[in-house]
């Protein structure tokens, strides 16, 4: 069970005796609006009526969708942990860089510009860097050029991570890894705050075609893109001249 100050279980001791929960489910409550910032909550929780999602101010989802009363309890619920988060420490301090802290990615990335949650990940965004936790485990990638915009998770068949930028919708396992796990895969899930796209568009060859510019993968790099380039002229996807004219510039490359 997670650790808790003492102002922070007498809170919880509070919150569970006038809103008729268990203390453990309101110790995940917490836990899942902290995740969101203390804006939002993605949860599943018996107590609450299975599966849904609130948001500071605006929307509570729950799985009865006409039980307007256990959305208003969900709202005031999540709004007073909100509140507390700001205002109390419930958890004792974690160290930043380490599972369990606010700041929970490494810290010589310093601050991100962007971050959020969804679902059972979190993520952050630097300058060339995009940093996801799951589960507890947290892998740091290079963007490269990429101007991400928006991290979702892939729905339907493909539960992939994937982000937006100006090449589209891509696949975070494609980026280069720089610490952390080799892969980010998820078990599917509904995302109500920002449905993901069903489908991949077809990658342009911008995309096929970025380099991992450390020195020691070059050459091994150039060689999985050429055959990626072999494998779009085969179906269609590249004509002769851009296929044999991006297959020049990468060899140059060597």
């Amino acid at each position: 069970m997670q650790k808790l100050t003492p102002q922070g279980q007498n809170f919880v001791n509070d919150l569970a005796h006038r809103y008729n929960l268990s203390t453990d489910t309101v110790i995940y409550m917490i836990g899942t609006v902290n995740n969101g910032g203390g804006s939002m909550a993605q949860f599943s929780s018996p107590e609450l009526g299975g599966s849904g999602q609130w948001m500071r101010g605006g929307m509570t989802m729950v799985g009865d969708m006409f039980n307007y009363g256990l959305k208003n309890t969900v709202d005031n619920l999540c709004t007073e942990i909100s509140n507390a988060l700001s205002s109390m420490q419930i958890f004792p301090s974690v160290p930043a860089g380490t599972r369990g802290s606010n700041q929970w990615w490494p810290t010589n990335l310093g601050s991100p510009f962007s971050s959020g949650s969804q679902n059972n990940i979190r993520y952050a965004i630097f300058p060339n860097r995009l940093a996801v936790e799951l589960n507890g485990e947290v892998t740091v990638y290079d963007t490269l050029d990429n101007n991400i915009s928006g991290v979702s998770q892939q729905q339907g068949g493909d539960t992939s991570l994937t982000f937006n930028s100006q090449y589209g919708t891509i696949r975070v396992s494609t980026l280069p890894i720089v610490s952390g796990k080799t892969d980010v895969v998820l078990a599917p899930q509904t995302n109500f705050a920002e449905p993901a796209p069903q489908t991949f568009a077809t990658p342009t060859v911008q995309e096929v075609v970025k380099v991992n510019t450390q020195p020691t993968d070059v050459s091994h790099t150039i060689i999985d893109l050429i055959e990626k380039l072999a494998r779009l002229h085969e179906a269609g996807v590249l004509s002769d001249i851009e296929f044999n004219t991006k297959k020049t510039e990468l060899l140059n490359r060597l």
